[in-house]
């Protein structure tokens, strides 16, 4: 890229972004009176969604005696994890106090929340408070089962070749010390994805993309391989992705292997055992058989699930999603569907898409609708149709900024400028510089 064509490409970027600004203060809370009222609301998690919701309910209710449970010091900014994972940022990128980003005039208890109670409307805590409630917001995120894979914990990561990035800040530091390994040395590295649904689907391909990009630059071409691994049939639930996903495998060569689920490893020899889901040529019956895959670099990526709290409360859909004990509420408004001053928000909640950082940003306004026109006797008009965004790194500078809703119908927000399937330096740019302003941005409640 010649110095013209930079200077160009840096004032569509800086034309964008102003755009994209104009675009979030849409989703900024009403400037109208405040509504006076007592309701006493209590928001269990201060991630994303509890943080940006309870900074835009301030500005919204004059009187609400408003309660932020959470037992975290320390703030994560997840999507920097896929960055720190490849040496592109260090630890400290995605850490920040809790408390820098929650308002006056709240009551903020750091304790973890032990128990709920719908019927009573309380919530009880780990240092023994019980908080009565008027309406609730559940948004305390979901928890990494490590434990479902035998043979792994999480004092392997960056040992022995294996790698977590999903695990925390510091364990995505460690997960890039196993991963540089590998793109110095050469070998086989494996790449995994769990049987449940999980946070931001598309960091196990960017994981895989990028650690690709990167080795083919250092120990060079014909002296490694990667092999993608996953247990769904496709690469990606975004059907015209997928495709595009497996067009980029081809090229790169990425080798796919679907349908295999990551059961165990043995560290010391390397080795990760899978089961594999087939069709029987003859009969076309289901067969399960058990694989063995070696590797140099192994990148674990465990089943997911919500919290115990969330399980054991009596909250969680009863037919769906059994074995992982998401909320059960309406994939439009977020509310419960029994309790209705309830309210589920981000990666816990239960809808069909979801659990990323772009879409809390849209389900925060939805939250906030309904539950300022409940405190008012009155029917909330905001919708969620499941808007999820993936800026898709394929390299280290180039992405796919991937927008789609619960239909998977591509929604880019720069139709006609950002083409959604196509690897551009401007959406690398928007992942590595722009998506952070706006993380901040919306947990302040400005977007």
């Amino acid at each position: 890229m010649d110095q013209s064509d930079f200077a160009a490409s840096r004032r569509m970027f800086l034309g964008l972004a102003a755009a994209g600004v104009a675009a979030l203060a849409t989703r900024a809370p009403a400037q109208a009176a405040q509504i006076k009222t007592s309701a006493r609301i209590v928001i269990i998690g201060a991630g994303a969604g509890g943080t940006a919701l309870v900074n835009r309910l301030v500005e919204r209710l004059d009187g609400a005696a408003i309660t932020i449970i959470d037992a975290r010091a320390e703030h994560l900014y997840q999507p920097g994890l896929s960055l720190v994972a490849a040496g592109l940022k260090p630890a400290s990128y995605t850490v920040s106090k809790t408390t820098d980003w929650l308002p006056k005039g709240i009551s903020y208890v750091n304790e973890a929340a032990a128990g709920i109670d719908p019927l009573t409307r309380t919530v009880s805590t780990s240092g023994g408070q019980s908080i009565g409630y008027d309406y609730l917001v559940v948004a305390p995120g979901l928890v990494l089962d490590h434990g479902a894979i035998e043979g792994f914990s999480l004092d392997l990561v960056g040992t022995n070749g294996i790698g977590a990035l999903y695990a925390g800040p510091d364990y995505a530091a460690k997960t890039w010390e196993a991963a540089r390994k590998f793109t110095e040395e050469g070998g086989v590295a494996l790449m995994t994805r769990p049987t449940t649904e999980m946070k931001c689907a598309g960091a196990p391909l960017k994981h895989a993309f990028l650690i690709e990009d990167i080795a083919s630059r250092t120990v060079g071409a014909g002296k490694y391989q990667i092999h993608y691994t996953a247990p769904q049939a496709s690469l990606f639930g975004v059907p015209i992705v997928a495709e595009k996903v497996r067009m980029l495998f081809g090229e790169r060569g990425i080798s796919t292997h679907m349908q295999h689920t990551l059961l165990s490893i043995e560290p010391g020899r390397k080795l990760a055992r899978f089961e594999k889901t087939g069709v029987d040529a003859v009969t076309k019956a289901e067969v399960k058989s058990t694989v063995e895959l070696p590797y140099d670099y192994l990148h674990v990526i465990p089943p997911q699930r919500a919290p115990d709290v969330i399980r054991q409360s009596g909250l969680s859909w009863a037919d769906k999603w059994t074995d992982q004990g998401w909320v059960e509420c309406d994939q439009k408004t977020m509310r419960h569907l029994r309790y209705p001053e309830i309210f589920a928000l981000g990666d816990v909640a239960g809808v069909p898409k979801g659990k990323t950082a772009a879409s809390v940003k849209w389900q925060v306004p939805v939250v906030e609708d309904h539950l300022v026109a409940a405190i008012q006797g009155k029917e909330g008009t905001e919708t969620y149709n499941g808007y999820t965004s993936c800026p898709l790194i394929t390299r280290v500078g180039r992405a796919m900024l991937v927008e789609f809703d619960y239909q998977n119908n591509l929604v880019p927000s720069f139709p006609g400028v950002i083409a959604p399937l196509e690897e551009l330096w401007i959406s690398w740019l928007m992942k590595e510089v722009a998506l952070k302003a706006t993380y901040n941005a919306m947990l302040r409640g400005k977007a």
